[in-house]
């Protein structure tokens, strides 16, 4: 069971690193916002900080890169299947919000790029 929640969390960071790279400079720069709120290279930066600060707040000791000793973990109150499910929620969430920033500003990815990122038995 740990082996297929691994990958889903496998999947979803494939997912993002698979758009980043899809994504040209210029699409990167995207934003809607009128009011100075994320382009599109700042959400991809926000999901980073997120994944970053819970890991800070929850194990300190992997973001100090202490491993010999055995950890000491703040816990999940709804446990690890629901953590997973919020922060797959949340990136893809983020997600959804850059392909329609890219859309509405003139970088639509190309048809088979927005497809792919469903076919998950392949990406």
């Amino acid at each position: 069971m740990l082996d297929e929640l691994l990958e889903a969390w496998r999947t979803n960071n494939r997912i993002n690193l698979f758009l980043i790279d899809k994504i040209s400079a210029a699409g990167m720069k995207c934003t809607l916002s009128k009011h100075g709120g994320r382009d599109v290279a700042r959400q991809f930066a926000h999901l980073h900080n997120v994944r970053v600060w819970h890991l800070e707040r929850r194990a300190k000791d992997l973001v100090e890169g202490v491993l010999a000793r055995a950890p000491k973990r703040r816990g999940m109150k709804k446990g690890v299947f629901t953590t997973l499910g919020y922060f797959i929620a949340h990136e893809s969430h983020h997600r959804g919000s850059i392909l329609l920033t890219l859309k509405e500003c003139g970088h639509k990815l190309p048809q088979n790029d927005q497809y792919a990122i469903w076919d998950w038995d392949r990406i």
